[in-house]
């Protein structure tokens, strides 16, 4: 029975999956999307979504508890500056994971998980928006009706041509 046992561990003592979900982590906050198991991008799903919560609030004790898991400078600067602003406004789900199909050596099953913000292609958020215009009905044309006089007009310049 599977009561209680929350932590996929996949196949890895404590320390090795940490240091594994922290540099997957920094790989992911640097580059926005990823490569990976779908077991893997489920943990690291898991792993990370706190950290970016704790990155709205730009305290030092926030930085200092993001820098206790992931342990890169570089990571935490960037993870506070640049996704911070822009999952500002948003309630959590800040990854996505997309399911690649299997790899070609093992058949293990492959997905990409990448920051919903930053993909602007799958998003749809960030497109220019059209401009809001009220439907009327469209202006009557005039109606080709000539006169009299207008066609006497015109059949004698088509004479004298």
């Amino acid at each position: 029975m599977r009561h209680g046992k929350k932590i996929n561990h996949l196949s890895r003592k404590t320390a090795h999956r940490k240091s594994m979900l922290a540099n997957m982590a920094c790989s992911l906050i640097e580059h926005k999307r990823i490569n990976t198991t779908v077991a893997k991008a489920k943990a690291l799903k898991q792993f990370i979504e706190p950290l970016v919560t704790k990155s709205k609030t730009d305290d030092t004790h926030n930085r200092r508890v993001v820098f206790s898991y992931l342990r890169d400078k570089d990571a935490v600067t960037e993870l506070f500056r640049e996704v911070a602003q822009k999952v500002g406004d948003r309630p959590g789900g800040y990854t996505r994971i997309i399911k690649l199909g299997n790899r070609l050596g093992d058949n293990a099953d492959m997905a990409m998980i990448e920051l919903v913000d930053f993909n602007e292609i799958y998003n749809g958020g960030k497109r220019e928006a059209k401009k809001a215009t009220t439907r009327r009905g469209r202006a009557k044309k005039v109606a080709d009706v000539t006169t009299p006089e207008a066609e006497a007009t015109e059949t004698s310049t088509e004479t004298n041509e």
